[in-house]
């Protein structure tokens, strides 16, 4: 997760997509083109040998001078294609970014600003690729020039042989100029198909790029179980996203299996940043997390993830129906498993009052269903999924009161026998929970039952009771 963090969405469509596209542009327009350019290149230059070697030195003497332009039109214009390759990145992260927000574009009305911050990368956009072309408005001209000069050459000590009596005939001259025709017309395809190329090898470099980052979590863990019972053990567990920027300096805590853990803090304490070592999305720099007594880093990823299942508050859904949200093509999954799990939850007279009921289409990310029912379907998900540790990141929070009932009822059943890590702004959703961690600043500041944090008179009694004058 760490190289998505850092890496800007609009930026990897562009390497898969458009730079993909460069590199297929390289065997469908450059590759095959290119090659038949040079095999005719090699038959004219042999053939001009072939007719008369000294006119075939004369024609080449201007090649030494275009073999120095195209190296430096080469280095200009791999350099000119980075940048286009880059601000083409730029735009497509900017686009994606601004439509994915465009609601808080248009409620703090930032068109007309933000649109002027797309004509600056834009304009980037359009340097980039003026650059690409003034190298080739200067390279084409300088080909026919020294085809010019070719030429030229060939006539004058051609004409003087022919006047000389020497042993050049008009034929061959007329042959040498065809063949000087000949010789840079493969070029000047060869520089044009060039472009192709070097589009193609920009773009591959970016994609290789990609492709070829260590940034992975290992997966070297031979442990794979079918079952686990959910005792899960922090020891002096520090991590940070940044060097030396603790998020969790030397977390400690325990919580036996099928019992229900609360985090509470406020924000930036490392609450998210506990849940997600537990799934290591991240790899923690010093300590211990283990299940059942087992490092967590000595499960197969796969095996690991699979016994936990995590409800956030965001709740994606992709652009399709109800059920695919909810299989999420798992072939072990039918559908009747999804009708009896949603009816034993409580959520399947909410599914079949929507239009098509199973085969509604949610839209991108869920945007015709509300925050509840969005978790509703994330409810179903994971209990289909019957994990032994279920994780509950703010599920219930941003909800109206009908639905955090519904909400309420399917989590009681999702959490029967489980253990249970629930991260709650909200002390009133917590207070039954077997014991609870209190984080400030990366540490355990308090930690106990609800009544137990009451009666140390500490922090936590002062956020309950802010909180619940304010409910109330």
């Amino acid at each position: 997760m760490k190289f998505f963090d850092n890496t800007p969405i609009g930026s990897l469509v562009t390497r898969t997509i458009s730079d993909i596209e460069t590199i297929s542009d390289i065997f469908s327009q450059g590759l095959f083109v290119i090659i038949g350019e040079l095999l005719k290149l090699i038959v004219v230059v042999c053939m001009m040998f072939y007719t008369d070697w000294r006119l075939a030195l004369i024609s080449l003497i201007a090649i030494p001078l275009l073999l120095i332009a195209t190296a430096w039109f080469k280095h200009n214009i791999k350099s000119a294609f980075q940048d286009v390759r880059k601000e083409v990145s730029n735009i497509n992260t900017f686009i994606q970014e601004h439509i994915v927000g465009m609601n808080l574009v248009q409620i703090f009305n930032r068109e007309r600003s933000e649109f002027e911050k797309f004509k600056k990368i834009n304009k980037n956009h359009l340097n980039a690729n003026l650059r690409s072309v003034f190298y080739y408005s200067i390279f084409f001209p300088i080909v026919e020039i020294l085809s010019a000069l070719s030429i030229g050459l060939i006539i004058w000590y051609g004409g003087d042989a022919i006047i000389s009596g020497k042993e050049v005939t008009l034929g061959e001259l007329v042959a040498f100029i065809l063949y000087i025709y000949m010789m840079f017309r493969p070029i000047r395809q060869l520089a044009d198909r060039f472009n192709v190329l070097q589009m193609g090898i920009v773009g591959s470099e970016r994609v290789f790029k990609v492709l070829d980052t260590k940034d992975f979590i290992k997966d070297d863990g031979d442990v794979i179980k079918d079952q686990i019972q959910g005792t899960v053990k922090y020891k002096n567990v520090k991590f940070s996203y940044k060097d030396d920027n603790w998020v969790l300096n030397g977390i400690s805590f325990s919580i036996e299996k099928g019992k229900k853990l609360a985090l509470v803090g406020r924000t930036g304490s490392g609450k998210t940043s506990i849940i997600n070592l537990l799934n290591r999305f991240y790899d923690i720099q010093s300590g211990s997390i283990t299940i059942d007594g087992i490092n967590v880093e000595k499960f197969k990823l796969d095996n690991l993830r699979k016994h936990i299942a995590v409800v956030q508050q965001e709740v994606h859904l992709f652009s399709s129906s109800i059920m695919q949200n909810v299989i999420l093509f798992d072939e072990n999954i039918s559908e009747e498993d999804v009708l009896n799990a949603s009816k034993e939850i409580g959520i399947h007279d909410f599914i079949m009052s929507l239009p098509g009921g199973y085969d509604y289409i949610v839209g991108e990310r869920g945007v015709t269903l509300s925050t509840g029912q969005r978790q509703l379907i994330s409810f179903l998900r994971v209990y289909l999924r019957n994990p032994q540790i279920l994780i509950l990141d703010e599920a219930t929070s941003s909800i109206d009161s009908y639905t955090e009932q519904i909400l309420q009822s399917a989590l009681q059943k999702i959490s029967e026998g489980r253990t249970t890590i629930v991260i709650a702004h909200r002390l009133s959703t917590i207070v039954d929970s077997d014991k609870i961690l209190l984080l400030k600043n990366g540490v355990v500041l308090e930690e106990g039952s609800h009544s137990e944090l009451l009666k140390l008179n500490g922090e936590y009694k002062k956020m309950y009771a802010t909180q619940h004058s304010e409910e109330n």
